[in-house]
């Protein structure tokens, strides 16, 4: 019984150590590859680019489309989260309230699913980068390694499929499609979108301007 509770202390022990090491290298280090990129059936097409060649259309775009409060929030958005709980046990399709902050904690050292397990330990990460990291180097991390569609993660490479440019010359239209298909990239089309990605598509457009007046992107470019 010592024996295996002394085990347990070491394991957690070294949990930690290796988790604030992860996040600190990360800090500086692009990571070199997640999870689900391995585990993507389809393989994975990647190109890291620094969030200084990332159109900031885009960057409005994923606040105006995943969260509204990233630069106020300290990873956690409380009441999306009790939003998401009352719809659920309402029934129907299965919400989430989850921050960029908490997507990419999930993203870069976790795996795709749910339990309580893992929410727990996304939690735990989250908490990290939001302490080391800071707003801007977490949308940078979550602009690259965001599934963007069949095997393609990250901005960059999303543009490069979908539009034929980099990422630093998307337009308000492209970077609204883009983030309207984020949430289901294997399913809803960027290029002629119909249906709802396009009226999604449409009113993340139109959303970026209330981003950019209101000062809801500040944090990654103040």
């Amino acid at each position: 019984m010592l024996f295996a509770l002394r085990t347990l202390m070491w394991l957690i022990l070294w949990f930690f150590i290796l988790s604030f090491g992860a996040v600190i290298l990360f800090r500086f280090v692009p990571p070199p590859v997640t999870a689900t990129m391995l585990m993507d059936e389809h393989g994975f097409t990647k190109d890291w680019t620094p969030l200084s060649r990332i159109d900031r259309d885009m960057v409005s775009a994923v606040i105006a489309a995943e969260d509204g409060k990233f630069c106020t929030h300290d990873g956690f958005d409380r009441e999306a989260i009790e939003n998401a709980i009352r719809r659920n046990m309402e029934g129907g399709r299965i919400r989430g309230g989850s921050t960029i902050s908490q997507q990419t904690a999930k993203n870069v050292f976790l795996w795709q699913g749910g339990g309580y397990f893992r929410k727990g330990l996304e939690a735990w990460f989250t908490l990290l980068i939001e302490q080391i990291w800071g707003k801007r180097r977490i949308m940078e991390v979550y602009l690259n390694v965001a599934e963007t569609g069949i095997g393609t993660y990250g901005i960059e490479a999303g543009a490069q499929r979908y539009f034929n440019h980099s990422a630093a010359q998307l337009s308000e239209s492209e970077a609204a499609r883009i983030a309207a298909a984020l949430p289901l990239p294997k399913e809803r089309p960027v290029v002629n979108p119909t249906g709802f990605t396009r009226r999604y598509g449409n009113t993340i457009r139109v959303r970026i301007g209330v981003v950019r007046r209101d000062g809801l992107d500040a944090c990654v470019y103040g």
